[in-house]
């Protein structure tokens, strides 16, 4: 019996914060527990064996970067830029996060589909991070299947609130990665980047207006460049109750946009590999039902019933 891959470490949600910050770090065990209580048996549980090795993160960030990161000699300024303190527990959680979306890729090259229960660090740039990203997890999971002979057009489309400025500037020196952002043009960065294709919606955009952009972007993009594996970083910042968010998508809006992406790529026989992205109600609960909708989906269209 098919079984959809997920990937998961409990350090996902092992960071401690400052009081009231504003990430909700408690996000990924609340998920990763919610989707094997509701979907007994429709799920794989791969585990993170290890971090993400520096001379991996090099095929992406600068080494000094990468370096000052690790060894804490980055600036505090550099840290408030990024949004976390620093402490040994988030560099570790740090690289095996990335790890993990790295070892999604490879499983969705096999099986057709796979899930990260975190990721969507697009804020990350070569030689800096910004608002709560270090490294750029979309960038380096491309790359190392483009190294890896495991894909030769890889397309990195980007449905979270905020542009993927940080994975425009990692890929845009290489024509094999085609970088697609579908974000709240009035929200964070204010200073966007070139990705190879951006749409900026308004804000208080609605479900319908919405998903009709999101299926004719993808539509195009597939026909136009066409991609042989995709990664698709599901952001659910898009909510209309979402703190950070300023777009009016419903929760069914949600599951939605996640189907129709799966949908398009099980269609045209591409690999798809999906990390939850960012998300900022702080009722768990709540953000949970909401982040749920994207393993709700890969079910839907990938679960037993519909291989």
């Amino acid at each position: 019996m098919f079984q959809i891959p997920i990937v998961f470490h409990p350090i996902y949600s092992q960071l401690t914060l400052p009081r009231n910050h504003r990430f909700p770090i408690e996000k990924y065990q609340a998920l990763f527990d919610r989707v094997l209580h509701q979907y007994p048996g429709d799920f794989k549980v791969h585990q993170v064996a290890r971090p993400v090795h520096e001379d991996t993160l090099a095929k992406v960030h600068v080494r000094s970067y990468i370096n000052d990161f690790i060894s804490g000699e980055i600036s505090e300024k550099s840290m408030k830029r990024i949004g976390f303190p620093w402490t040994e527990q988030f560099v570790k959680r740090t690289r095996f996060a990335v790890a993990g979306t790295i070892k999604t890729a490879q499983l969705a090259f096999e099986h057709g589909i796979a899930l990260n229960m975190t990721g969507g660090y697009h804020h990350a740039h070569p030689d800096f991070g910004s608002g709560f990203c270090v490294f750029n997890d979309l960038a380096l999971a491309a790359k190392q299947l483009l190294d890896n002979d495991q894909a030769s057009r890889v397309l990195i489309f980007d449905c979270d609130v905020h542009q993927g400025d940080g994975t425009a500037t990692c890929c845009a020196s290489d024509s094999r990665i085609y970088t697609v952002s579908i974000h709240c043009e009035k929200n964070f960065p204010a200073r966007k980047q070139q990705s190879d294709w951006d749409i900026g919606v308004d804000k208080h955009l609605e479900d319908d207006a919405y998903l009709s952009i999101v299926s004719d972007t993808l539509e195009t993009v597939i026909s136009a460049f066409k991609p042989d594996f995709i990664i698709y970083d599901a952001g659910i910042d898009i909510h209309r109750d979402d703190d950070l968010g300023l777009i009016n998508i419903s929760t069914d809006g949600v599951f939605a946009r996640d189907k129709l992406v799966f949908n398009m790529a099980k269609n045209m026989a591409i690999p798809i590999m999906a990390v939850i992205g960012g998300g900022y109600q702080r009722d768990i609960d709540a953000l949970t039902d909401v982040h749920q909708q994207l393993p709700r989906a890969a079910r839907a269209i990938f679960g037993v019933n519909n291989r």
